[in-house]
């Protein structure tokens, strides 16, 4: 592997992307070294689907890669069994193994977002199911378990929730032992010496790096594991971001219309915005403290331009762009323009096909659900079935304007 790129660690701290360290000292050293390292982040494939708020770890460790890094992706297999109880008042659901292995396939398009899993330098995702399901319990207790201390485990915040709840388990105590497990053999497998995750996993990254020096203490090894966090992505309420009062900015294109991620990429409270930019952007962050000094809206503007280009590419940007331009400065006088070839409407298209492809509706089955509920309208009248069909006749003068309730709109252009 090359030598890597010894700005990172500046570049992290200029963008405020460090938090937490176990050993800042060591972690500035290597990484101005230029000698690469191979490090991971941890994720517990709960969901089919990543919103806005689960990408900051995949932002930092695209930086590390972009340097020269290797990047590991953990995907929890076996750890999201249980759930991660930090910051929970109740059990999580308990998935089957058939569940999380659905998510896992998922997740894995979206991360292609964030990372290069190809070329010299690949990312490589790992499943923690695979080391754990060929260790036996006794085993397992007999080498990681001893070295936990329950009256210190109860005291780390990771736990405080649920146990003011009263209803911490036994179950979901072993959380912690099983993520520190996989940092060690990471170690072992892969030569991993550094985890990266947000600052509520803390507590979970300290218990890797202390159950090493517990065995290297054991077992006369001298190696050093490093732990770091990036602050979390919080509204001012103390909310994780990600989600709006419409619902999860979802990276999914079948979840979310491009109109409506741009839209809840804007509504970023103002004390998050530097943040953002920090995170999915490459502007200088005097040049992003400048903008949103002189104009917050014309820095949220570009801000929601640019992650939307980042995540679903230039061209969904431009329309959703557009569209909101249309509706908050123009009126919605002007309508967004979406060109679609004269050949798609040979034998007619069906009126949610046209929808999706015009990003009106992020699915058929949005589509159907908008239809069903009065939503949509086509050359100023309802639409009241989804197996309308769109011909050419439609066309008045090559164009077709196409709404979605009051606010949403595009004109269908024949070119």
């Amino acid at each position: 592997m090359k030598n890597t790129d010894k700005q990172l660690y500046s570049t992290l701290k200029e963008r405020g992307l460090l938090y937490q360290c176990t050993n800042e000292e060591k972690f500035k050293e290597i990484l101005e070294s230029g000698k690469p390292i191979t490090l991971y982040e941890g994720t517990d494939p709960t969901m089919d689907s990543l919103h806005i708020g689960h990408c900051v770890p995949y932002c930092i460790l695209r930086r590390f890669q972009q340097a020269g890094h290797k990047v590991l992706l953990l995907m929890g297999g076996a750890t999201a069994s249980i759930g991660d109880p930090s910051g929970k008042s109740e059990l999580r659901k308990m998935l089957s193994y058939d569940e999380l292995n659905k998510n896992i396939e998922k997740i894995k398009k979206s991360l292609s977002i964030f990372l290069d899993f190809d070329g010299d330098n690949p990312a490589e995702i790992v499943n923690n199911a695979d080391w754990f399901r060929g260790l036996s319990y006794i085993d397992f207790m007999r080498e990681v378990g001893i070295h936990f201390n329950v009256n210190k485990m109860l005291s780390n915040e990771i736990y405080a929730n649920r146990i003011n709840e009263g209803g911490l388990t036994f179950f979901e105590m072993g959380y912690m032992p099983m993520q520190a497990y996989d940092f060690v053999h990471l170690n072992k497998s892969h030569g991993c010496t550094l985890q990266y995750g947000g600052a509520d996993q803390w507590g979970n990254i300290v218990a890797g790096v202390e159950l090493q020096r517990k065995l290297n203490y054991a077992n006369g090894t001298d190696v050093e594991l490093i732990g770091a966090t990036n602050p979390l992505l919080l509204t001012p309420e103390g909310k994780k971001m990600g989600k709006t009062e419409k619902g999860a900015i979802w990276l999914d294109r079948d979840k979310i219309s491009a109109y409506d991620f741009y839209q809840g990429i804007y509504q970023t409270p103002d004390a998050c915005v530097q943040m953002m930019f920090a995170l999915f952007t490459d502007i200088p962050m005097e040049e992003v403290k400048a903008l949103i000094e002189e104009d917050i809206v014309k820095a949220k503007k570009k801000m929601s331009y640019e992650i939307t280009k980042f995540v679903r590419g230039e061209s969904d940007a431009i329309l959703a762009q557009q569209m909101s331009e249309n509706l908050f400065t123009h009126g919605g006088d002007d309508a967004p323009v979406f060109e679609i070839e004269k050949s798609q409407f040979d034998g007619g298209m069906g009126i949610c096909d046209l929808l999706v492809l015009t990003k009106l509706c992020s699915s058929k089955g949005d589509a159907r659900r908008m239809i069903e509920g009065g939503a949509i309208s086509m050359k100023g009248e309802k639409v009241t079935t989804f197996t309308c069909v769109v011909n050419l006749s439609d066309f008045e003068n090559d164009s077709l304007l196409l709404k979605k309730g009051k606010k949403n709109f595009v004109k269908v252009v024949i070119k």
